[in-house]
């Protein structure tokens, strides 16, 4: 965590200065807006600013967004001065913090920047087996691609990757591909000297410097021009980069990770990415489902984004009701994980009751999200077997074993050979396991038979 303090916080900078470096935070202080941008465009970079309230807050808003650079600011002072407050509010600040600086404060807002991007949830084994590929082959250097629809969580799990890695204590920066007009990506990627083009007022090290040490994500790559892409291919390989305008090359050490939403070996086919880039970043390819491909995480996902925006809002988080869970579990989501969270976020403003039902289950302009028969049939398929999955929470595998073997032979009407069959295990198994159960004192059905209370067996 990176931050960068500009002012003197009215007298407090040593104080906050000390409180974020015990919860772990890197500080940089600048003294003023011109001091901060020098900062900012030396490659140091900061994932939060800390602005006094007596800087020119819209100024530096306006300085970072003309420059592009993306970090969200909040304001300190005087807890008295309201009118200071709304007016850094006003200006760009995300929050106001008033001083003199409260370390829980503090340490909150810290927590809530990391928070938002280093939140791993997840529960289906098609995302469990995703995370366990990222875990083995995060310690090394070696680039990865990860591929997904947009909202799968591409991003999610390139920074778990950087945490997990030797690099972890170094900046991770990432870039969107798809956001940079062409003409300005070059520069945003490996930086630029003064006077290179219109609008360069001074030099800005790149995002490759900036990471440097640490980890690159490149998102969207898939939409960078293949010009751009052989002077990319030039930086991994020989791990130097030249800035616009520059003349000299700049050595840089960082690991880089490129993720895509389209498939970028047809992209190769069409001419529009280059193949000799996609072998140098697809050394492992992570490949996330789609939201509707891992249900089990569906629900996980809910109660969690829940949390967090019931305590945005200073209500209580409430639970999900039944119609309201097979609501989620049959919706498509073609926006992924995104998707669910803005539908979760509508969900805790327009519940009323002592559960979120489907009523507060609702699009964007607030119309319900319809469910057909198919979907309903959906739902049902994917609640009870979310319930099995978390009915099997904390029981061993022998009293799973068990309790499937039985009621396959509670289907099959006590017929050995039959029930055998549909476990895929041979009958001498079978019955060797009725046996022990019967030891056990365990109520085994006969042929033609069915265990008391198992009606219609």
């Amino acid at each position: 965590m990176r931050l960068l303090i500009v002012g003197t916080l009215g007298g407090q900078l040593t104080t906050a200065t000390k409180i974020a470096m015990e919860r772990g935070a890197s500080v940089t202080h600048a003294p003023g807006v011109p001091e901060a941008m020098k900062v900012l465009r030396s490659g140091q970079g900061a994932d939060l600013l800390m602005v006094d309230v007596n800087e020119d807050i819209g100024q530096l808003v306006e300085l970072t967004e003309r420059e592009r650079i993306h970090v969200p600011l909040v304001a300190c002072g005087l807890g008295t001065d309201a009118r200071a407050a709304v007016s850094a509010i006003r200006a760009g600040a995300k929050e106001y913090i008033p001083l003199p600086p409260d370390p829980e404060l503090i340490a909150a807002v810290l927590a809530a920047v990391t928070e938002e991007r280093e939140d791993l949830i997840y529960r289906d084994a098609a995302m469990a087996s995703v995370i366990k590929l990222a875990e083995q082959v995060a310690p090394s250097d070696a680039s990865v691609l990860i591929t997904g629809e947009s909202g799968s969580g591409k991003e999610v799990i390139s920074r778990f990757l950087h945490s997990k890695s030797s690099r972890a204590d170094k900046a991770f920066i990432s870039i969107n591909c798809a956001a940079i007009p062409e003409h300005l990506l070059e520069s945003e990627l490996f930086g630029h000297e003064k006077g290179a083009f219109t609008g360069a007022v001074a030099r800005r090290v790149g995002k490759f410097e900036e990471a440097n040490g640490g980890t690159l994500m490149l998102d969207e790559i898939s939409e960078m021009d293949v010009r751009l892409q052989a002077k990319l291919l030039r930086a991994i390989q020989e791990r130097v980069i030249d800035r616009v305008g520059g003349s000299r090359p700049v050595p840089v050490d960082i690991r880089i990770i490129a993720t895509s939403n389209r498939d970028l070996a047809e992209e190769v086919r069409n001419g529009g990415f280059r193949e000799d880039l996609l072998y140098r970043l697809n050394v492992v390819n992570l490949k996330l489902p789609a939201l509707r491909e891992r249900p089990a995480d569906i629900l996980e996902l809910a109660s969690h984004f829940i949390e967090i925006y019931a305590k945005a809002n200073g209500t209580k988080a409430l639970p999900v009701s039944q119609e309201g869970r097979q609501l989620l579990l049959a919706n498509q989501w073609k926006g992924n994980v995104r998707e669910l969270e803005n539908t979760m976020h509508r969900a805790v403003l327009l519940s009323s009751g002592s559960e979120i039902d489907a009523d507060a289950i609702r699009m964007p302009d607030g119309s319900p999200i319809a469910m057909g028969a198919g979907q309903q049939t959906a739902a049902r398929a994917a609640h009870a077997a979310e319930a099995v999955s978390r009915d099997m929470v904390g029981r061993t595998v022998a009293d799973v074993e068990r309790d499937l073997i039985l009621d396959t032979l509670d289907h099959c009407l006590g017929n050995r050979t039959h029930a055998a069959k549909i476990l895929g295990i041979s009958i001498r198994t079978l019955r060797n396991k009725l046996n022990l159960y019967t030891k056990e004192g365990v109520e085994v059905p006969g042929p033609g038979e069915a265990r008391a209370g198992t009606a219609d067996a």
